[in-house]
């Protein structure tokens, strides 16, 4: 199929007849055809008639002569248009004037219509552009003022009022506000964001004016960058697409040599000349790969840009095509299963003492740390209105937590093993037992020789992690586990939480793509679900590596074959939805275009099919096979319980 005219923007079918070349001139093609037949209808002279029919030929063959002549001249190659233009030029010698121009026409039309559905699949990621407005206002000297977006230069400050989006990337550095993201994580809700944060191209401010400090220019920008990948990945072929090239580069000749045959041996056998070759030049229109050489590529494309749209960059064919393959998946637990920020689960107070005062004194010390259990503890206290009071003389106790003065009186925060030492009666509750079985860490907060609460503290599961789970079950993963650095006690928790096959815990780098061979050889192929970075090896071992929150991160994106923009682990089913669906539907042409050919060429030999019926179901094959693959750019559903085939 040629790609060598393509409009910049996505386009309706009405703008298309007017703006898209290659379909003009076979809506031209078409119109001469039919003005050819109604002359023979009406008795007109003959030669009216074939001068529309010869008109018509040059006019539909414009487009794909070329393409057939360069592939030839060029890369020695036989093709299917040079398959098509020999079958037109036998109609001609032998005088089939209306059988060239229906030919023409009729092959014309459909690459046109496959070509421009590509461009509009390809166009419809390119849309993501459009949502980046063209200028921006820029803060010089306290003063605002309306420049081109690409005159942005890194270490701008621009303002962003409400409703508007931003034009380029960028960091808050005043003000705060929520932001639609989803034109670049595919996350339909607004994230709150404030300063030191930041933000994307495209996403939409909500509520109050920003300042934005530009952290790239505008040709690169996140969503600049999104649409270059993605058009990257649609260039690059799966295994099944590069199988499909290559047969079809052999079989072209092949189909060429077999007409020959045909028109060769019919002759000699029965003497009827004109009969065999007008029957090899149906064989070349019967046999010429079409549907087969589309089965593939449009449904990767349509695929592949559905998915970008959704904040799911898939790197190319081979990774899509993996996507449909996976059996097993392999979860990091801190920041991709959990939060990645310890949170405060429970707070029991100890002998006698009140719950809010004992969380107000621990608050106060931890306030001077920077310590992340610290930091929940004030982060809990803040929540639930106590605000830290002032505390003196702090210092750390390394390993084990941390002392000052408060009111006068020396408060303490630390581990069970700091409270066995500093608590009157040295022995230490139940409940300290209980929470570490449920993968908690526990803190004491004492005041001088005295235990005043209990504090356990657990970095806990996405809210969307047991969905998450339950979405990979539901397509079939046979094999859901999680790799993790922390220890026995904590990755049981969790995965008992939320109901995992298995957990391996205590695991250094080297130790995870150990385990992710395991996997692959038990499971068959493992897709590993990380942060594209801490987990780099583990990634790169797994048949397929999935980054997820990846947003503005070169790295990350780099890293990983799937990369999810949003920090939302329930992509990871939607992206397996879409490779299996893919890879379901390329199937569905393969199979399909094989029986075709199987049920043509022997037809075409055996002199069942004319010219024109041989084109007509040719080419009607070759665009269900496009309207098929168009299904891959479906968003989605939930697959039903059971489901696993691909």
């Amino acid at each position: 199929m040629s790609e060598s005219v393509a409009p910049a923007q996505a386009m309706s079918w009405r703008e298309a007849t007017y703006k898209f070349a290659p379909l003009r001139n076979a809506l031209i093609a078409g119109l001469l055809l039919l003005a050819g037949i109604v002359l023979e209808l009406i008795d007109a002279p003959q030669a009216l008639a074939i001068a529309a029919f010869v008109a018509a030929i040059p006019i539909g063959a414009w487009f794909f002569a070329q393409e057939g002549w360069e592939e030839f001249i060029e890369e020695r190659e036989i093709g299917i248009e040079a398959l098509m233009l020999l079958a037109a030029a036998g109609c001609i010698v032998f005088g089939l004037w209306e059988e060239a121009a229906a030919l023409v026409f009729l092959y014309s039309l459909a690459e046109a219509i496959e070509e421009l559905t590509f461009t509009r699949t390809r166009s419809a990621i390119r849309e993501l552009l459009d949502l980046a407005p063209k200028q921006a206002r820029r803060l010089t000297g306290g003063r605002e003022e309306t420049i081109d977006a690409d005159q942005l230069r890194v270490g701008d400050v621009i303002v962003v009022r409400p409703g508007e989006a931003l034009p380029t990337d960028g960091v808050i550095l005043e003000g705060s506000s929520t932001f639609n993201e989803a034109p670049v994580t595919g996350e339909s809700v607004p994230v709150e964001k404030g300063p030191g944060q930041q933000v994307f191209a495209g996403t939409v401010n909500g509520q109050r004016a920003v300042e934005v400090k530009v952290t790239r220019p505008y040709a690169d920008n996140t969503l600049q960058r999104i649409v270059r990948l993605v058009e990257q990945a649609q260039s690059q072929k799966s295994r099944a697409q590069r199988f499909v090239d290559r047969f079809a580069t052999r079989y072209s000749p092949a189909v060429l040599l077999a007409a020959v045959l045909v028109a060769v041996i019919g002759g000699l056998v029965d003497g009827d000349w004109t009969e065999s070759a007008l029957r090899g030049v149906t064989v070349l229109v019967a046999g010429a790969p079409c549907a087969l050489v589309m089965s593939v590529p449009v449904a990767v494309a349509a695929a592949i840009s559905r998915a970008g749209r959704d904040g799911i960059l898939v790197k190319g064919g081979l990774q899509l095509e993996a996507l449909g393959r996976i059996q097993a998946v392999a979860f990091d637990k801190t920041g991709t299963l959990t939060k990645g920020t310890p949170e405060v689960t429970d707070v029991i107070p100890l002998n006698g003492y009140d719950r809010h005062q004992a969380l107000a004194l621990a608050a106060a010390v931890e306030a001077r740390s920077e310590h992340p259990l610290a930091q929940a503890i004030v982060t809990r206290a803040r929540e639930e209105g106590i605000e830290p009071a002032a505390a003196q003389q702090f210092e750390a106790l390394v390993g084990h937590g941390a002392i000052a003065q408060v009111d006068g009186t020396e408060v303490w925060v630390g581990s069970p093993e700091l409270a066995a030492q500093r608590a009157a009666a040295g022995e230490l509750p139940a409940d300290v037992g209980r929470l570490q079985d449920e993968g908690k860490t526990v803190v004491f907060v004492g005041q001088d020789d005295r235990l005043l609460a209990l504090v356990a503290l657990r970095d806990e599961p996405r809210p969307e992690a047991t969905r998450a789970i339950a979405e990979l079950r539901r397509l079939g993963v046979k094999h859901i586990s999680m790799l993790t650095g922390d220890n026995q006690r904590t990755a049981r928790a969790i995965a008992a939480q939320l109901g995992l096959d298995a957990y391996y815990a205590e695991l250094k780098p080297e130790d995870k793509v150990t385990q992710i061979r395991r996997l692959h050889d038990e499971h068959g192929a493992v897709a590993m679900v990380g942060d594209g970075i801490n987990d780099a090896p583990a990634l790169a071992a797994a048949d397929l590596g999935i980054a997820m929150g990846t947003a503005g991160t070169d790295a990350a994106i780099e890293a990983a074959d799937v990369a999810l923009m949003a920090d939302d682990i329930t992509k990871v089913a939607q992206a397996l939805s879409l490779g299996r669906r893919a890879t379901r539907i390329s199937r569905q042409n393969l199979l399909f275009s094989v029986v075709l050919l199987a049920v043509l060429i022997p037809s075409a030999v055996a002199g069942v099919l004319t010219v024109v019926v041989a084109v007509a179901v040719h080419e009607v094959s070759e665009l269900l096979a496009v309207v098929n693959g168009l299904r891959a750019a479906k968003r989605p559903a939930a697959a039903p319980a059971g489901s696993n085939a691909a």
